[in-house]
């Protein structure tokens, strides 16, 4: 029977572990002295390694207790975002908040917790399963770089659920797929008071490109967004160089295309207008763009085997349960890309990546209840 008092405590205290992106060797210590205790061999790879950081991705894995049947992945990631150090959790009632000065971190441990109690309960319970495996990931909320750098032949299981959005009862199918772009503008320096008319402002450019994209919410699949921009010398020097770097995300990699297109077209638009001519010499401004995909889209269609399979155990405890998309990335999109087949649970969290983040007990407790029932009954699929 899961127990309520354990999973808040356990989550309190998780909050209160310091855990930013690239620092999250002691929380990882933590969790991996607990997931050995609940009898789990737990091993830690090298993405710490590749990535600069203080750990890497933890693999545990549970030996099944009912012969036969299929292994199940439960995922969840060990950062959490800035501001993020010497969270001060407040607790009224059942909601749980911060002081106002940080994250609260419920994104991602609140799917931490839920994993760990439904590991507590399976074993205090003797609760027939099959073999476990539970992937906690590093630099999640940095471009998803633990699990990019995990190696997904280790894993036993070819389904399973991460646990990593915000919500209650409710499964992400679909997510996004994502482009990162940087727009290099190359203007011509020149003295701002002496000759700026032999000069070309990158900055202009750069301005000009941006005034005449779409940005922000496309349509109802597609977003795209500017968020850095660097660039300029001095403020007496027409600024010779400018860089920005954005990203576009859609549910339809049509539109994603298209997008990314159209947002280098700007860029590329904008430059061919700009030029000047000192001396003999002809000088045009130019763009270069820079484009990688980030991650994989998330597509599952209503009727896979682990959408199914989270639904009947909805059913079975009488809760509501719906299906859904988001607008966000997470570990089960690179997961899916790897071969996988894994839908994204929600686990409580709500106003994350601010400092008003909270969580509702009730939701913490609803959310195992149905981890453990859809492990319970993925051991006779």
């Amino acid at each position: 029977m899961i127990d309520r008092t354990r999973l808040v405590a356990e989550f309190l205290e998780l909050v209160r572990i310091d855990s930013l992106s690239k620092r999250e060797g002691r929380i990882a210590k933590r969790l991996g002295e607990t997931l050995t205790g609940l009898g789990a061999a737990v091993e830690e790879d090298d993405a710490g390694q590749k990535v600069g950081g203080e750990a890497g991705n933890l693999l545990a894995k549970l030996p099944g207790t009912a012969p036969g049947a299929p292994a199940l992945l439960l995922c969840a990631h060990m950062d959490t975002v800035v501001p993020g150090e010497n969270v001060k959790p407040v607790v009224s009632g059942d909601v749980i908040r911060t002081d106002g000065t940080t994250v609260l971190g419920g994104d991602d441990k609140s799917g931490l917790v839920a994993i760990l109690e439904t590991l507590r309960v399976l074993r205090e319970d003797r609760i027939p399963h099959g073999p476990i495996d539970v992937l906690f990931t590093i630099c999640e909320e940095y471009g998803l770089l633990g699990a990019k750098h995990f190696d997904a032949g280790r894993l036993r299981a070819r389904t399973g659920l991460v646990l990593d959005v915000d919500g209650a009862c409710e499964l992400v199918v679909r997510a996004p797929a994502a482009n990162k772009m940087v727009f290099t503008v190359h203007g011509l320096e020149a003295h701002a008071g002496v000759c700026p008319e032999q000069g070309i402002s990158a900055i202009k450019v750069a301005g000009e490109a941006i005034a005449a994209m779409r940005l922000g919410r496309i349509d109802a699949e597609t977003t795209a967004n500017l968020g850095l921009i660097e660039g300029g010398l001095a403020v007496n020097i027409v600024p010779n160089r400018v860089r920005l770097r954005g990203e576009a995300r859609s549910l339809s990699l049509e539109k994603l295309e298209a997008q990314t297109d159209h947002m280098r077209r700007c860029f590329e638009e904008a430059a061919a207008r700009h030029r000047t001519r000192v001396g003999e010499r002809l000088h045009t401004a130019r763009a270069e763009t820079r484009v990688e995909r980030d991650y994989d889209r998330l597509d599952l269609p209503v009727d896979a085997p682990i959408v199914r399979l989270t639904e009947r155990a909805a059913a079975n405890l009488g809760k509501p349960f719906t299906t859904r998309a988001t607008g966000g990335g997470s570990d089960a999109n690179v997961l899916n890309g790897r071969g996988l087949q894994v839908a994204n649970l929600a686990c409580g969290m709500r106003e994350i990546h601010t400092v008003n983040e909270w969580i509702d007990v009730k939701d913490m407790v609803a959310t195992t209840e149905l981890l453990l029932e859809t492990v319970r009954l993925h051991t006779g699929a």
